[in-house]
């Protein structure tokens, strides 16, 4: 049967990372996960609790496209209260996880062929999605002076029909500051590019807070998530910001390929965004996590790090302990138990060089994983 070159996609290395890990475990051997970008926390128990509630006495149906009113007017809330925004109800989009937010915004936003900006090193699906959906992603090198972020003159410069930002980043977890936005808002409109901003770890930063795209300009598509900061990877729920003009596009778009999100993950999301409490327990554990993270790597070798503003990740550059990160990612899971991802999932050019380790999990586990590489690494350079 014929196939489309649609699919000739990348795989996804942590998955990769995560199938090579669950091998090990299956010959009785414990493994340290630092791989996956999950958190080790499940959704807030309180909003689980008012959703059996739900469960029992309704079938929870299809819900209109644009999802839950009661949502999106919660959502729109959450920019007053996290960023002093004054948002409109009706620009948020209830979607299905930010990979459908993706999906919505290079479909409503790009006719085929389009150059789309991409920061290296970054999130790998961006490039997986566009190149899936026949565009051109545009990878622009960044350098640690600019915090592994792109900068305004790449979008001239490479000619771009659009740009990614993600703040706090993932691998790196670097931040974006109110101007910097500004002048990346303000470079896209010069080259009538357009301007979408990942924002899906917002929540999740330790020595300032976050800065929302929407704060500098009207004139982008901010993408955002459950997953993270609120606990609920599996339930597969997300939202957009996006222009007013916007709005009917994509609600269009959403009805032909979504019809609408999960209806129960849209309710547990109404109410996880009420569990203050226990969401900022959450963020205590990874600020713990974190301290652990950059005491104990560098004690490792491994003290070659971006500036981990926020999320939950050390991206370390490894080109002083390896010629290939992947192969080494394969050596740790194998002698010292400690699954990582390679940096080739984040810049397919630079990234043998660079490793990320995550410290989405429980905090013993983080002082173990630290633990077992120390050990490691002591015995490796002998």
């Amino acid at each position: 049967m014929r196939r489309s070159r649609r699919g000739d996609l990348d795989p996804f290395i942590v998955m990769d990372v995560v199938e090579a890990a669950r091998k090990v475990e299956a010959q009785g051997r414990r493994v340290i996960h630092m791989e996956v970008g999950q958190p080790g926390t499940g959704a807030p128990q309180e909003a689980v609790k008012r959703l059996q509630q739900d469960l029992a006495a309704d079938p929870l149906g299809y819900t209109v496209s644009l999802g839950l009113p009661a949502l999106r007017e919660r959502i729109a809330r959450l920019y007053g209260e996290w960023y002093d925004v004054d948002l409109d109800p009706a620009r948020v989009v209830i979607t299905s996880g930010a990979s459908g937010g993706f999906l919505l915004a290079f479909t409503a936003l790009f006719d085929g062929g389009a150059r789309v900006g991409l920061g290296a090193p970054c999130y790998p699906s961006y490039r997986q999605i566009l190149k899936g959906l026949g565009h051109e992603p545009v990878v622009l090198r960044t350098r640690r002076e600019a915090r592994f972020q792109p900068v305004p003159r790449d979008v001239k410069e490479h000619r771009l029909d659009g740009l990614i930002v993600a703040s706090p980043a993932n691998p790196t977890g670097t931040m974006l500051g109110q101007s910097e936005l500004a002048d990346l808002s303000a470079a896209c409109n010069d080259a009538d590019a357009s301007l979408i901003s990942d924002e899906i770890y917002h929540g999740i930063e330790y020595e300032a807070p976050a800065v929302t795209a929407l704060s500098a300009t009207d004139n982008v598509y901010v993408i955002n998530s459950f997953s993270k900061y609120f606990s609920m990877t599996g339930w597969r729920i997300g939202w957009m910001v996006v222009p007013p003009d916007h709005v009917r596009t994509v609600e269009r778009i959403a009805q032909n390929l979504f019809i609408c999100a999960p209806h129960a993950a849209q309710k547990l999301a109404l109410y996880a965004m009420d569990c203050g409490d226990e969401l900022r327990k959450n963020l205590d554990v990874y600020r713990e996590n974190r301290a652990l993270m950059l005491e104990g790597l560098p004690k490792a070798g491994f003290d070659k790090i971006a500036p981990p503003d926020g999320a939950f990740y050390v991206y370390a550059d490894v080109s002083g302990l390896c010629d290939d990160s992947r192969d080494f990612a394969s050596e740790l899971l194998e002698k010292a138990g400690v699954a990582v991802t390679p940096g080739l999932d984040f810049d397919p050019d630079e990234g043998h060089r660079w490793m990320r380790f995550s410290y989405a999990r429980a905090t013993a586990d983080i002082e173990e994983g630290l633990s077992r590489l120390a050990a490691y690494m002591k015995e490796r350079v002998r």
